[in-house]
């Protein structure tokens, strides 16, 4: 069952894009405490990849406010036309992060809120995406579950698929991917419950 709700999530985002983009306006920023710990890593005029970047707000937009050159990824049309309006300096692309390969490189990578509405095989070959785009110092930020786990939620009566990784096989993936952990939190209570990791390339 799982699988086929993991397989849905592109659907699901591009039917419910607008519900989406007004929800995150309006329920306040609370892990803005990682975003800001974010983008002082990195250097203004920095180019970072949003991987699921949703309508821009408020990630994107942050970042931009920071000096930075966002290059996002969507696999929602209508969430990248928002983008597209609300930041028409910036580049957005309508694609599956699953199979993006850009030829070049990023000073910050994110997925945010992203990441984990894809299955555990996708999560791993994830990493190959990320160090395709990345170099030494590059920054990489992506939220998970806390424990191995698979788990259908729902979102306006529609099923919601999320999914983790064992703490220890993103740590192996990481170091496998020459990618430094900077920090990891838990579930931290702070940024409503997420868990955060944060690393740098190598």
């Amino acid at each position: 069952m799982n699988e086929r709700h993991a397989g849905k999530i592109v659907a699901h985002y591009e039917r419910h894009a607008s519900d989406w983009d007004a929800d995150r306006r309006s329920c306040g920023w609370n892990d803005k405490k990682w975003h800001d710990r974010f983008v002082a890593l990195l250097h203004n005029g920095a180019r970072v990849l949003d991987l699921g970047c949703g309508g821009g707000m408020p990630v994107a937009c942050n970042v931009v406010a920071h000096g930075m050159w966002v290059t996002g990824v969507d696999s929602s049309p209508s969430l990248i036309a928002l983008c597209r309006e609300r930041l028409p300096d910036q580049e957005w692309i309508v694609a599956d992060m699953r199979g993006l390969r850009l030829p070049r490189v990023f000073e910050g990578i994110l997925a945010w809120d992203s990441y984990f509405h894809l299955d555990p095989v996708d999560q791993r070959s994830m990493f190959e995406v990320f160090a395709a785009h990345a170099r030494q110092g590059t920054i990489l930020m992506f939220n998970t579950g806390p424990t191995f786990g698979e788990a259908v939620g729902s979102y306006r009566g529609d099923p919601l698929y999320h999914s983790s990784l064992d703490p220890s096989e993103y740590r192996q993936l990481l170091a496998r991917y020459d990618l430094e952990l900077i920090d990891h939190s838990i579930e931290d209570p702070q940024v409503g419950g997420r868990t955060v990791w944060l690393a740098r390339g190598r």
